[in-house]
């Protein structure tokens, strides 16, 4: 029979092992030590109570994807809204607004709507191919979300800083 110090050393060998298996396997998204990863808050232009969130994320893979699961709230009931995206490559913490520097996003290169449900909630994961741009590139973006009938703004963010991750 085996003493209990012997059992009590191979119990926590086993748990050492397998907390050290864990550590190695990190997180599946973009490190945190630069701005891979983003959490947009988008706000009412007419300061009204109208509140959007983009979970901008770019898995650590060499694909250079990022996914924007996008969610508005306190929209107007059964309508239809595109979320908008703006570069500028000068890392001075101020981004475009000029209305030519707006990318409507959606499914890769599809520009896809964002609809409401009747109580003004609407929700849609969107991708990006960020392929063409190296790795390590900075630029400052911001977002808006626009009435898609009108064009008009309803929802904007302020500006951020990202950095595309291998």
């Amino acid at each position: 029979m085996r003493s209990l110090p012997s059992v009590m050393l191979g119990v926590a060998a086993f748990a050492a092992s397998f907390f050290a298996f864990s550590a190695q396997a990190g997180p599946s998204w973009g490190p945190e030590t630069t701005p891979f990863n983003i959490e947009v808050i988008l706000r009412d232009v007419a300061g009204g109570s109208g509140f959007g969130h983009v979970e901008f994320r770019q898995p650590n893979d060499t694909e250079k994807i990022v996914y924007l699961h996008t969610w508005v709230r306190d929209l107007a009931p059964n309508h239809a809204y595109r979320l908008q995206r703006a570069v500028d490559t000068t890392l001075d913490g101020n981004c475009p607004r000029v209305a030519t520097d707006w990318l409507t996003l959606g499914k890769g290169l599809v520009p896809q709507l964002i609809t409401t449900d009747d109580r003004g909630t609407g929700r849609e994961d969107l991708f990006r191919d960020l392929g063409a741009a190296p790795t390590g590139k900075q630029f400052d973006i911001n977002f808006r979300l626009i009435d898609a009938v009108t064009s008009a703004p309803v929802l904007e963010s302020g500006c951020y800083r990202f950095t595309v991750s291998p």
